[in-house]
């Protein structure tokens, strides 16, 4: 009898763009799919595989657990058999709020507070008094935030305006907001006096409130008449409402507000830990919980390895393996008390990577959504190494990945294509590197860097002095205006420190580009996150005469069925969940009505299903036609109006919230690893939109790892040697011709990937 082979089995795959393909995949094995941005990569990878293999998952839970968990749609496709448990480690940055540390996120925090409550000396109690969350545990000085925030009296008010003049800067208690028309309308006080002309008892009464064991109400009037509410002063208020909680949860324009009037400072009492000092009181080995926390990982794991008592090697042995997976992903200079909203996006894609490891579990599928983001050349090894460690415990590795060293790493390589969008979605090429070479596959395995050898002529610099935040050195740096600047070096070592920190407080009329999300929403299109969708419903009122709102599937035009969703899910009790499309509209979303007026032959879905490219030539309103033309310069023509931002992929999103970036008018642009989610073919187009941008006579600083932006810069600079505290000082300056003659780390991998015509 033939050996059965345990392989994947995918057949007529169709979700998004996919058109109706067949895929095997090897188990046990590095798979890597490769191809354009938008070419069908994650709708193989995640939208069917992932989602399936998650959908049987939970088919095994009985259906009062099964109604407690995400509940998975079956994907569009013939047959999906051999599946294995998955374990998906995606792009996605790392949320968590003001308090979310990497202790909390790998889950070694409740370990150590074990450890102390067990040996440490002397003894206080039980785990969760180690907490600065704790009613126990927390500072009673700064409520565990570790930080005393004050409001700033002179942010906060004008002294030379009236209250009806806005003299109170902070919205929510300005006369836009319902307390600042309170404090108009109470009686209490003139709202057309300025402030500076309140006597000593009124001042006092509006900024402290009335004097203490005293009360002081005043009507607010309400749809049912006047409503008595009692005053406790302008500060008291803000501190109740606006400081004495967690700043993050609240709305973020809010969060900005607060920080904006406020002063904050370490809290004397526990010197930032957030911890009661009775608990930093108990050490083990000298250490107390806070110093624990502050320890770079190498430290700390020397101390775990030097504890002797029984108990406590017992928990510190379940301490030690999340601790050695961080460590060997090259992150031993963290700390767990490092907030993980501070975390490049390097280190975040590893400590992700590294929360994964630890499981024994072997068998299953482990997919990682391009592991090498925000890595320098000299870690993407540390990924490889990692991956060929996960296949050697009999698991199988998916890969999504741009990168050419992890491509070259794979037991077989899945090229999707030929192009993106509706140009994509085909198998291009499946099988080993060496046929790859021969194939029409859109990556290229011997592409060379090409370096700049004619950088444009420096006429003036942005100058930096003893730019000392994070873990930066006090260094001192000329960038160079007007021209196309690379900043480089390892994950940490300070890059964004330097430029999103140092160079923006002293430039802040400086353009960012970030690499936070853009929220994508099933609901939101390219024509409204671009801001032209208000003017296209515009055109269509003025041309037919009829409100705007008819023509917004959010609004007035959509379909009285199906909400402007398009699509009907039915309830089907406790089976899997069914999306079909709204027989009604067609899956249109709007209503008969908004489909029957038309502007220039055309209704408002037939506009919303033309192209970018489409779209170029159909508008004549010059505000259409510069946001437009800005998302055909990051390439994305293929595109149409309507689609849904949840349906882009991580490339697409990269380029859509720049070209939303680049509509702004402005003098300095600095992107955050623009490459991020980009096929080396897409990276062309993007050069092309930045060596344009610089041609028009502004400047362009990208933070970089990727080496064909680095060799086509006029100037690059590098940060490093190593990450944290290792970081923070200036490696190079100077032209890429001048980099590849040097010694730093970036150098070594430019080296590598230049021809050897350039040293002849």
């Amino acid at each position: 009898m033939l050996e059965r082979k345990d392989e994947i089995i995918l057949r007529g795959l169709k979700e998004n763009n996919l058109k109706n393909i067949d895929l095997t995949l090897s188990k046990e094995k590095i798979t890597v799919f490769t191809g354009l941005s938008g070419s069908g990569k994650s709708s193989v990878v995640f939208d069917t595989l992932a989602t399936e293999s998650r959908r049987q998952m939970t088919l095994n839970y009985p259906h009062y657990v099964r109604n407690q968990m995400p509940r998975y749609e079956r994907p569009h496709a013939d047959l999906m058999q051999n599946l294995s448990p998955v374990v998906v480690v995606e792009q996605r940055p790392i949320g968590g709020n003001s308090r979310s540390t990497l202790g909390t996120y790998m889950d070694i925090n409740p370990l150590i507070r074990l450890l102390f409550s067990r040996i440490g000396k002397p003894s206080i109690g039980s785990a969760t008094d180690f907490s600065s969350q704790s009613s126990f545990g927390g500072c009673p000085e700064c409520g565990g935030f570790g930080e005393v925030i004050m409001p700033d009296l002179n942010k906060i008010i004008d002294f030379n305006q009236s209250l009806r003049e806005y003299a109170v800067k902070f919205k929510p208690l300005s006369p836009s907001g319902w307390q600042g028309r309170w404090m108009m309308t109470g009686g209490l006080f003139d709202p057309d006096k300025p402030i500076k002309d309140y006597s000593k008892d009124e001042l006092q009464l509006l900024l402290y409130g009335p004097p203490e064991g005293e009360k002081v109400y005043a009507p607010f009037h309400t749809k049912n008449g006047p409503q008595s509410h009692e005053w406790d002063g302008l500060l008291p208020r803000f501190t109740r409402l606006y400081i004495n909680r967690d700043v993050s949860k609240l709305k973020e324009i809010t969060q900005d507000d607060v920080l904006a009037v406020s002063t904050h400072s370490l809290c004397p009492t526990c010197l930032g830990s957030g911890l009661n000092p009775k608990v930093l009181d108990c050490k083990i080995n000298g250490l107390n919980i806070a110093e624990y926390d502050q320890l770079e990982l190498t430290d700390l794991l020397d101390e775990l390895m030097n504890i002797k008592d029984p108990m406590g090697k017992s928990v510190a042995r379940q301490a030690i393996p999340p601790i050695v997976q961080l460590v060997e992903m090259g992150l031993g200079y963290l700390s767990l008390s490092r907030k993980m909203g501070t975390l490049s996006g390097g280190e975040a894609q590893r400590v992700k990577i590294a929360r994964h490891l630890g499981s024994s579990l072997n068998n299953l599928t482990y997919i990682f959504d391009e592991p090498s983001a925000g890595l320098h050349p000299e870690e993407v090894d540390m990924v490889i190494h990692m991956m060929k460690k996960i296949k050697a415990q009999h698991n199988t590795v998916i890969v999504i990945e741009h990168d050419l060293s992890v491509i070259k790493a794979a037991d077989e390589i899945i090229e999707m294509g030929p192009g993106a969008g509706a140009n994509g979605g085909e198998v291009v090429y499946q099988g080993k590197l060496a046929g790859l070479k021969d194939s029409k596959a859109a990556t290229n395995l011997n592409h060379k860097l090409r370096i700049n050898k004619k950088p444009r002529k420096i006429e003036g610099y942005f100058t930096l002095k003893n730019a000392c935040n994070n873990n930066l050195k006090k260094i001192s740096v000329d960038l160079p205006k007007n021209v196309l600047v690379s900043i480089c070096g390892v994950s940490g070592s300070g890059k964004s420190s330097l430029m999103f920190g140092a160079f923006t407080e002293k430039y802040p009329e400086t353009i960012m580009v970030g690499q936070g999300s853009i929220g994508i929403s099933n609901r939101s299109t390219l024509a409204t996150y671009m801001g032209i969708m208000d003017d296209v419903r515009s055109i269509f009122s003025k041309a037919t005469g009829q409100p705007a709102g008819l023509f917004s599937f959010n609004s007035l035009g959509a379909c009285a069925i199906c909400k402007g969703k398009g699509v009907l899910t039915p309830d089907v009790a406790f089976a899997d969940p069914v999306t079909v499309p709204c027989e009604a509209c067609g899956g249109t979303r709007y209503s008969d009505e908004a489909l029957s007026y038309r502007y220039q032959n055309k209704n408002i879905v037939e506009i919303l299903d033309l192209t970018i490219d489409e779209a170029m030539s159909f508008f004549t309103m010059p505000k259409i036609i510069k946001r437009v033309n800005t998302l055909k310069d990051v390439g994305l023509g293929y595109l149409t109006l309507g689609q849904t931002t949840s349906s882009l992929s991580g490339g697409e999103i990269q380029r859509l919230k720049l070209a939303s970036h680049l509509q702004k008018e402005g003098q300095i642009y600095l992107l955050d690893e623009p490459s991020l989610g980009l096929h080396a073919k897409d990276n062309g187009k993007l050069l092309e939109v930045f060596q344009t941008l610089v041609n028009r006579g502004n400047s362009v600083i990208i933070i970089e790892h990727n080496l064909d932006f680095i060799a086509a810069s006029d100037w690059v600079v590098e940060l490093g040697p190593g990450g944290g505290k290792q970081g923070g000082h200036i490696l190079f300056e100077g032209t890429p011709e001048e980099m590849v003659k040097s010694e730093t780390l970036t150098a070594k991998w430019l080296k590598d990937g230049v021809t050897e015509q350039f040293f002849t």
